[in-house]
């Protein structure tokens, strides 16, 4: 018998295009409405990484897609789903993390009827995503999707979704995939204008305290390169953002590190003393700010962002520059002329010298001290992923980030649950570099499953867990803000974590004393499976520096 020839159908049509994209791996969990496109996926050489929860099927795209520079997906079915994406889909939108989600809807016949796991999908995300489709025509469909991988990787990026009806991804269809994409009204600015690149050129060599400050834009552009160049041409010092964390070395001799309500001391006070502050692909939100009438007030502020949108949203700007940070600084290297700032640049060794990032009082074993030796041991060869809480700004200020790609965590939103999956996704992209989860209990047991997930993908992922049965960062914020009436956030039935990893195949070891910190994440890097370090910690731990509610960022409070 001959070979059987198989109808072209719409769901069909959505792994030719994914194909042509250069998809290798998509992230999904499946159902009744979204069978069509898995029966397809079958079909190919994409594979399909089955994640224990949809959200965790984001985070996952979005680990994938932080760490390679590529388009994240994931496939959801219709119903609870499709709903249980909407964490995962505004934790990428607010960090502007390209990821194109594909979710089935039931037949276009009963939408509208409250049919049996329907929701507006499209509806419900319209807020949180650059762009979305409900797909009622199947000859639309190759366009559709290919509209939706140049939308979420051009201009600032950021999540798509498209809702297929089961009847219109088992329909026939005949339209081929598109050469290119022409979309009237989106023409994202790539180039600087070179009226405004020569005026930021003037500000810089009439600034005699310039400072660069740098987000998450310099990596999406891939103009870490660049930065560097600009910062030792002109001896600029740098500051970055959580999400800018690596955009420039921090064992540069210009660089200040990060900056913001936990920001380093020294990057703080001299975001207050610049009388010049170029914000590169950065949002100027509250996190960074402190109180923003008391942001740096010596400081004409240029802003240069690829979304015009955020260009004057948060604080004032005297010099706007709308482009792409990797096509503006190219453009504006020539411009600028080389300059030496040895006062300014000493008035930051006194700063440094000043106020040394310290940890203050604590318990047997320092988390801080801890992400300082994991840095020592793993920096350059690692991409560290963490939750959210006070690891999180412990892993951003003690470990030292010296490449791009190497931070990844929720930064905008702030949602715990996050890293695991997310660490997932940065191992099947760069299988070649060690992924460590820097996490608390808190985060971690709201994604915890995706062990399973991680040991049947065959990775030797490394979860740094600090165990203080605590919500400690919920705490701390109730010992500054509420009385210190710490309400809810202590831990009564915590897991053996150890032995929980176990139970899935893994491998669990302790630290409960500082000396056994060394000799246990060597142990844990040696080991070719997935291994989770029960640290225990104090729940008295604090954050420190600390901006308090309208404080500026030069009045944070530090440890005794």
């Amino acid at each position: 018998m001959g070979q059987e020839t198989r109808m072209r159908t719409g769901a069909r049509a959505v792994m030719e295009v994914l194909e042509a994209e250069g998809v290798e791996l998509v992230f999904g969990y499946p159902g009744g409405a979204v069978l069509p496109l898995y029966h397809e996926l079958a079909q190919t050489s994409i594979r399909h990484v089955l994640v224990r929860h949809e959200q965790n099927a984001v985070h996952a795209a979005s680990g994938y897609a932080r760490t390679s520079g590529r388009t994240g997906v994931c496939f959801a079915t219709s119903g609870p789903g499709a709903t249980n994406l909407v964490t995962g889909i505004a934790t990428a939108y607010m960090d502007s993390v390209p990821v194109v989600i594909f979710t089935g809807q039931v037949p276009t016949s009963m939408v509208g009827s409250d049919a049996f796991q329907e929701t507006d999908i499209t509806g419900i995300t319209l807020p949180i995503t650059k762009h979305n489709y409900l797909v009622k025509d199947v000859d639309e469909l190759p366009r559709i999707v290919k509209e939706a991988f140049y939308i979420a990787g051009t201009g600032r990026p950021g999540p798509v979704l498209i809702d297929i009806p089961k009847d219109v991804a088992l329909a026939p269809c005949q339209t081929p995939i598109p050469e290119k994409v022409e979309l009237r009204g989106y023409k994202p600015t790539y180039q600087g204008h070179p009226g405004q690149l020569r005026a930021l050129a003037r500000l810089l060599k009439e600034a005699r305290r310039p400072l660069l400050f740098a987000g998450g834009g310099v990596i999406a552009s891939g103009a870490e390169g660049y930065l560097r160049e600009l910062a030792e041409k002109i001896q600029a010092p740098v500051a970055t953002s959580l999400t800018g964390l690596g955009a420039f070395p921090e064992d540069h001799p210009l660089s200040l590190g990060m900056v913001g309500l936990h920001g380093k001391p020294c990057a703080n006070h001299a975001v207050m003393e610049c009388d010049l502050l170029v914000g590169l692909g950065v949002r100027f939100d509250d996190r960074v700010t402190g109180a923003i009438e008391k942001f740096a007030p010596q400081a004409k502020i240029a802003h240069v962002d690829i979304d015009p949108a955020e260009i004057g949203k948060n604080v004032r700007v005297d010099l706007p520059l709308v482009g792409d940070i990797g096509c503006v600084l190219k453009e504006l290297l020539p411009l600028v002329e080389p300059a030496r700032h040895p006062e300014w640049l000493e008035r930051i060794k006194t700063l440094r010298n000043n106020y040394p990032l310290t940890y203050g009082p604590g318990g047997e074993v320092r988390p801080q001290w801890v992400i300082e030796r994991l840095g020592e041991m793993t920096r350059g060869r690692a991409i560290i992923a963490t939750d959210v809480g006070q690891h999180q700004m412990w892993a951003a200020l003690f470990y030292g980030y010296t490449e791009p790609r190497t931070f990844i965590s929720s930064c905008g939103l702030g949602t715990m649950g996050y890293g695991l999956p997310a660490a997932i996704g940065a191992a099947l992209a760069c299988p070649d570099k060690q992924v460590w989860l820097i996490t608390g209990d808190g985060s971690f047991q709201m994604a915890m499953a995706e062990i399973g997930t991680a040991v049947e993908q065959g990775l030797p992922l490394k979860i740094l867990l600090f165990n203080n049965e605590s919500l400690a960062m919920v705490r701390q914020l109730q010992h500054f803000y509420y009385d210190k009436r710490y309400t809810a956030v202590k831990f009564t039935g915590n897991p053996d974590f150890v032995r929980l990893v176990e139970c899935y195949g893994a491998k669990g070891l302790r630290i409960t004393k500082q000396e056994e910190v060394v000799p246990v994440l060597a142990q844990a890097m040696q080991e070719e499976c997935l291994v989770l370090i029960d640290c225990r910690i104090s729940e008295e731990e604090m954050v420190y520096p600390m901006v308090l509610n309208g404080a500026a960022l030069n009045e944070m409070l530090l440890p005794e």
